[in-house]
């Protein structure tokens, strides 16, 4: 996403620092959704078998590539200690799991 893109500045604008977590969560689909990526914390990653189709294998390909962009949005929207406690998750789903249960229930207020 570009710099200058009014959805950069919607997560950069709104970074999580672990109070504000329900906020932030809202805009991050927000912008996911608008980059039609929100399909990638809502749905598991396509399981292969060993008779994929090309198709199948594509469909994969692009699902790892969306959950990457996602996990770096995610990443790129937090404070840098929260950056340093989730930059070694593989999938984007890992991480809002993650979060959820250090912030999830929490108030949107500190």
């Amino acid at each position: 996403m570009n710099a200058s893109n009014p959805l950069s500045r919607i997560l950069e604008s709104n970074r999580l620092t672990g109070p504000n977590f329900q906020d932030w969560l809202r805009n991050l689909k927000i912008v996911l959704g608008i980059e039609k990526l929100d399909y990638v914390l809502q749905t598991p990653i396509p399981e292969l078998n060993a008779e994929a189709t090309t198709e199948e294998v594509e469909e994969r390909d692009m699902w790892v590539d969306d959950d990457q962009r996602v996990k770096y949005y995610m990443l790129a929207s937090m404070s840098n200690e929260l950056q340093r406690q989730h930059e070694n998750y593989d999938r984007a789903y890992e991480m809002l799991a993650h979060l959820q249960e250090l912030y999830g229930a929490q108030s949107r207020t500190e």
